[in-house]
């Protein structure tokens, strides 16, 4: 607490003072604690043409106290009135979006602003912080329908995207699928083809073997022996298959001498051995012949 004297106009500082009476007289007295001063509510124009109805709180200090006392008359209300007056000219480089959503940069711009008036009144503004904003009912309703309107289009565009993302992922199965089916189909192909060739090869390695082994028991002693046998057998059971398997049945003539029938095949079957060997010979005579018929007439 500092006092400022009326006769020499200075101030008198913390501790023992002495006063001439009826020369000195305090005049005014002036806290250097720091102050809150409440700005009553007032309408300013955004810069989109809206009323808006604010109040605010002003914290300030004095740093001069002889400033605070000569300077200004009322340091108080000049700071007041400067607060509100700044704060309408923010307010009106404002939109109404931006002045909810910079309200800490609206604040720090009102106190620069105070500060560079207050200055020579040694008053010094430390802070100031904006209670409440009133908007007119009206565009209250718009800013809630506009809220709700965007929630609204969010959700849609949200459950939009999640249907997209479904249908992609549906469509990745099946493509996904599709593939490993067409893959497990060739696959399928390729085994059951790799297991056929194997089987014709198995089949034909056990004929070309059963051949050799019938050819090799063939040129054996008593090998005609085993043929004929065998023929028997076969004629036997041909006989026999026939019989099951068709009501109609073609039988030759003689068809209870099976020793005729065996002598028979046996016959033609060393008919067709011992003419094999002349007809290779006979073919390969006529190819000579005809080889040296071409060559004589190239010759000629």
């Amino acid at each position: 607490m500092l006092r400022t004297l009326c006769r020499a106009g200075g101030a008198l500082l913390q501790g023992l003072n002495f006063l001439i009476p009826l020369l000195d007289r305090i005049r005014y007295v002036q806290s250097l604690k720091e102050i809150v001063i409440d700005v009553p509510e007032q309408s300013a124009v955004s810069l989109d043409n809206v009323t808006l109805q604010i109040d605010g709180v002003l914290y300030l200090r004095i740093l001069d106290p002889f400033k605070a006392s000569y300077g200004v008359e009322d340091p108080e209300y000049a700071v007041t009135q400067l607060a509100q007056t700044t704060m309408r000219s923010e307010l009106g480089k404002l939109t109404l979006d931006k002045v909810f959503r910079e309200r800490e940069s609206l604040n720090s711009n009102i106190v620069h602003s105070i500060n560079q008036a207050s200055d020579e009144w040694g008053i010094r503004c430390l802070r100031y912080e904006i209670k409440d904003i009133h908007v007119p009912p009206r565009v209250k309703e718009s800013m809630q329908m506009q809220v709700e309107a965007e929630r609204k289009k969010r959700a849609t565009v949200l459950e939009s995207e999640g249907t997209r993302e479904a249908a992609i992922n549906v469509a990745e199965g099946r493509k996904q699928a599709q593939i490993l089916a067409s893959e497990g189909e060739k696959a399928e192909q390729i085994n059951q083809a790799a297991g056929e060739a194997q089987a014709i090869w198995a089949k034909a390695e056990a004929k070309a073997k059963a051949i050799r082994l019938l050819s090799e028991a063939l040129t054996e002693q008593n090998g005609n022996a085993a043929a004929s046998l065998s023929v028997a057998e076969q004629y036997v059971s041909a006989f026999s298959n026939l019989a099951k398997e068709s009501n109609t049945i073609l039988l030759p003539s003689n068809t209870g001498d099976i020793s005729g029938m065996v002598t028979q095949a046996m016959t033609i079957y060393s008919t067709l051995a011992k003419t094999s060997p002349a007809v290779a010979k006979t073919e390969a005579l006529e190819e000579k012949s005809e080889e040296l018929q071409n060559q004589s007439e190239s010759t000629q």
